[in-house]
């Protein structure tokens, strides 16, 4: 099955939206691989957001995303990055659809909730710098034949 790496942010976290936004996931069928509330350092955060090293918005990422606690975890599904990115919503507040993450919760063009890998194969790097092989728990939850069909169905 499929993972991806999401973070409930300093403000998702500061504005006590840590069981709104994980409600979502579970309703939807999503299941929880491995969860941490943790303080990401700034070297982490760095080699997390390497790929926008450079870019203006930079500094401020790396500022916003170390300045409080959050809630990563990782999800596993069917499908699960492109799925968990569309119940985000686009990175901005102000332009995501309401029904997303961001659309209800968020109006910010820089406080936006929460990050979601944007690939599997990104997903696979970011797990692994927060997570280790035995942090994983994989498992099969009851309800699955009656939310996840199998594609040969």
């Amino acid at each position: 099955m499929e993972q991806t790496l999401i973070i409930l942010k300093p403000d998702a976290v500061q504005r006590r939206l840590i069981g709104k936004i994980l409600q979502r996931f579970e309703d939807k069928g999503l299941r929880i691989a491995a969860m941490k509330f943790m303080r990401i350092s700034r070297p982490l955060a760095e080699r997390h957001y390497e790929v926008h090293k450079g870019k203006p918005f930079y500094p401020g990422l790396i500022e916003y995303i170390t300045s409080g606690p959050v809630i990563v975890m990782v999800l596993a599904g069917p499908q699960i990055v492109a799925v968990t990115r569309k119940m985000m919503g686009k990175t901005f507040g102000f332009e995501a659809e309401p029904g997303t993450i961001r659309g209800d919760f968020g109006i910010s063009r820089t406080l936006n909730l929460v990050h979601g890998s944007d690939a599997p194969e990104t997903a696979q790097k970011e797990i692994s710098l927060y997570f280790s092989k035995d942090e994983m728990v994989e498992f099969a939850m009851c309800d699955e034949p009656w939310s996840i069909q199998k594609e040969n169905v």
